[in-house]
């Protein structure tokens, strides 16, 4: 039985939710934890007015930052810090900030009767970060899902519908209403890990939130 719920609230566009999953998994695999422990992953919207072909990102960058040499410096921190968790960031080849709704509704759809959306939720960080993908192309989000096990024609259809998108939007505003301003933000068993915080802590929290052993005792004549 699975004695740990892990809710994981990210966005696709955030480098710290990449990182802050890596070292997430890389606790309970330390920890001995990921066996016992069933993780979910809760969509947030950093970016909830961004076009639905996203913004070439120079452009978007620079203004949202002042100056594209902030946004490039502020690049290199994560990149950075990617590297300390074994994590690739080329960012010289990312064109676009994306849209990220259709890639939260793939993972919603993974999630919906119960499926594990851990390695598509990877591989889906590592097209953005790693690949310079445009995650908002529904073509590229269907090719991905066709190389873990799904029809690629009926994901595109899934895509291409706005399934999933209403049920999105409620659970980003749960987020807002829970206090979530910043992601990631991770909650096991109800405590929460705000940010991509060292493996140590993760793994701190982890035994802190693991339930206590019932142990029955037989009283003997």
């Amino acid at each position: 039985m699975k004695n740990l719920d892990i809710q994981v609230t990210y966005d696709f566009i955030c480098p710290w939710c990449w990182i802050g999953e890596e070292k997430l998994e890389r606790a309970l695999e330390a920890s001995g934890f990921s066996e016992k422990s069933r993780l979910t992953f809760v969509p947030y919207l950093l970016n909830p007015d961004m076009p639905v072909d996203g913004m070439d990102r120079k452009e978007y960058r620079s203004s949202k930052f002042g100056s594209w040499a902030r946004s490039q410096a502020m690049d290199a921190q994560v990149t950075q810090a990617g590297k300390s968790s074994g994590l690739i960031f080329n960012y010289d080849i990312v064109e676009k900030t994306p849209n990220t709704m259709a890639a939260h509704r793939l993972v919603w759809r993974q999630q919906l009767n119960g499926g594990d959306a851990t390695e598509l939720v990877h591989a889906i960080y590592k097209a953005y970060f790693g690949d310079g993908l445009d995650i908002g192309d529904l073509e590229v989000l269907a090719n991905l899902a066709s190389n873990y096990g799904h029809d690629r024609d009926a994901t595109l259809a899934f895509l291409q519908s706005d399934e999933g998108a209403n049920d999105i939007v409620q659970q980003v505003a749960g987020r807002y209403r829970a206090g979530v301003h910043t992601v990631p933000s991770v909650s096991i068993n109800g405590r929460i890990v705000s940010g991509a915080q060292p493996v140590e802590i993760f793994a701190e929290v982890l035994k802190l939130s693991e339930p206590a052993k019932h142990v029955e005792l037989s009283a003997t004549a």
